[in-house]
């Protein structure tokens, strides 16, 4: 009962933390997509502002649904834009609230998480409260979680899967009928939102369709089940296709009956003819090797060997250990099995626990390893089976204190340092630019950005219309072009009231000292880690260890 209680009380401070360092908020910059996937392209669709829209969201590469943007994003974005028009809020469009209000809300669904764990805990034998003290602390929830990613919706999704595959009466009889609807819509949603989803998805559907292939029941109830599933799982992906057929080819009602006198039946074939489905077009980018090679091959082993260990830390390891040993006791029993009674044992679809669990795990984690583009996010989903086969009695509890600083370091080097200084420095600039002006003359702003990931534009909060600020991302440029950009900036004597801010990381600062120019204003955030441009360590040991763990923002001496 104490333990209980400290698991109790544990559990309610780590979600504090979840949400007060979402508020607070968080400067890590995990991935580009976190940003570029949804906050971007709402910012510009319902806020006007500038932003750039990768190729995913444009009309002539459809590849991500808009639905879970329009969802997420896009209410966020809608309701702080409501409150400045309805003067409630008179300055509530400003880079602190076009970060943190889609993270915020992210963070809320986040507790999906926690319900699923405390819902199927007791079905798969864990200790509820252990199982998510282990959540609440990983700091994939604390970080992963409460970022913007498709993956954070795809593990989201995953739990809920798991919630209603698992869900049976006490008395042991199959899933609830109403479930079939819901695990048809949430399975096509998932698809909808990342295709990678088919492959968390596998184990949770064989494992319900074990449930309802009952030989004491009847075929129809059978037949019922799958008919639900898959007339809900139809519907579903036709109000996706319908919702990214109209965005990708900007169609409207008023102009499709307006224009021509049109028919019914024209407005169809037009429709049908301009139909977008995101998935396959995802899928059929994503299956040509030489278009994962433009972001990146790993080794498929990566996931394994790397990723898991990075994400999950002990547990991962533990999780493989145990692996391999009931694979050995199964093969034994299988060699058991036929030597004693010459027969085929069946895979214990029904089985209940460890086993099971470790199929939840390791089956999606197979088969996104088949793929040869290998990043960490891509197995946050996997957090739940984890920390529920964790949780199981005397698991784990050797290496509570390793769980702890692991933990512990992962939330510093991803939620604080890992390019900590790109938002900061953002929301610098932001309050720069929207400065009022010292002169009668409109300022021009040139901010160009060198050696980090891409800026994402819509925190600087400049609208469509405004073209006095222009954004330059240089990104890993060498040298020379990196000069040749500055020097072309500098030289250009048409404009008289401009300022040229260059940013870049401390680790590359002498870079720009070779281009022959000079700086008026220095501004040094601090801490940015730049793992492209990783710090020298014997730097770090000197005086100037502040510098290699910071971004600067240099201001550029025209008169000069």
């Amino acid at each position: 009962a104490a333990a209980a209680m400290v698991a109790r009380v544990l559990w309610a401070l780590l979600a504090a933390l979840r949400a007060g360092w979402c508020l607070l908020p968080q400067s890590g910059y995990l991935h580009p997509d976190e940003f570029f996937q949804a906050p971007e392209v709402m910012a510009g669709d319902i806020l006007n502002l500038q932003v750039y829209y990768p190729w995913e969201f444009l009309s002539s590469s459809p590849c991500r649904t808009v639905v879970f943007p329009l969802m997420t994003s896009g209410v966020t974005y809608w309701v702080i834009k409501s409150l400045q028009q309805l003067d409630i809020c008179s300055s509530c469009i400003n880079s602190y609230t076009l970060l943190v209000s889609p993270r915020l809300l992210f963070t809320i669904f986040s507790f999906i998480l926690d319900y699923s764990v405390y819902q199927l805990a007791p079905f798969w034998g864990a200790d509820p409260w252990k199982a998510l003290a282990l959540l609440a602390g990983s700091y994939v929830t604390l970080v992963f979680y409460t970022r913007t990613f498709t993956n954070t919706l795809e593990g989201l999704l995953f739990a809920l899967l798991m919630v209603l595959v698992s869900s049976r009466k006490s008395s042991g009889s199959s899933a609830k009928p109403t479930s079939s609807s819901l695990i048809g819509v949430i399975t096509t949603a998932g698809f909808f939102n990342r295709p990678t989803f088919l492959a968390f998805a596998l184990m949770p559907l064989l494992y319900w369709a074990g449930l309802i292939v009952d030989p004491q029941k009847s075929i129809k109830i059978l037949i019922n089940h799958f008919l639900k599933f898959i007339l809900c799982a139809c519907f579903t992906a036709s109000v996706f296709i319908t919702a990214d057929t109209f965005y990708f080819t900007s169609l409207s009602l008023d102009n499709l009956y307006s224009t021509n006198k049109s028919s019914l039946i024209d407005v169809i074939a037009q429709l049908h003819d301009k139909m977008v489905v995101t998935p396959f077009n995802f899928l059929s980018y994503n299956l040509n090797p030489h278009n994962l090679a433009l972001h990146g091959t790993h080794p498929r082993v990566t996931h394994f060997t790397v990723n898991g260990v990075m994400l999950f830390g002990i547990l991962h390891i533990l999780a493989i250990s145990a692996g391999f040993k009931m694979l050995k006791q199964y093969v034994h029993q299988i060699m058991l099995v036929r030597w004693r009674h010459r027969g085929q044992p069946g895979l214990l679809v029904h089985s209940e626990g460890s086993p099971t669990l470790l199929l939840f795990y390791f089956v999606p984690l197979a088969f996104l390893s088949l793929f040869s583009h290998q990043e960490p996010r891509f197995l946050i989903p996997l957090i739940l089976p984890l920390v529920l086969f964790s949780a199981s009695p005397n698991r784990a509890v050797k290496w509570k204190l390793l769980i702890v600083l692991f933990n512990l370091l992962g939330a510093l080097l991803f939620g604080c340092l890992h390019q900590g200084g790109l938002i900061p420095c953002l929301f610098h600039l932001e309050q720069l630019i929207h400065s009022p002006a010292p002169s009668s003359h409109p300022q021009h702003y040139t901010l160009l950005f060198a050696h980090t990931y891409m800026p994402p534009r819509s925190l600087l909060n400049i609208k469509k219309t405004d073209v006095h600020v222009e954004v330059i991302d240089m990104a890993g440029a060498g040298e020379d072009t990196l000069c040749q950009t500055v020097e072309k900036r500098a030289s250009n004597s048409t404009c008289r009231d401009c300022h040229i801010f260059i940013i870049l990381p401390g680790t590359v600062r002498a870079t720009i000292t070779k281009c022959g120019v000079s700086f008026k204003n220095e501004t040094l955030i601090f801490p940015h880690l730049s793992m492209e441009d990783p710090p020298q360590i014997p730097v770090l040991s000197s005086g100037n260890w502040r510098s290699q763990l910071g971004l600067y923002i240099l201001e550029l001496n025209r008169d000069h």
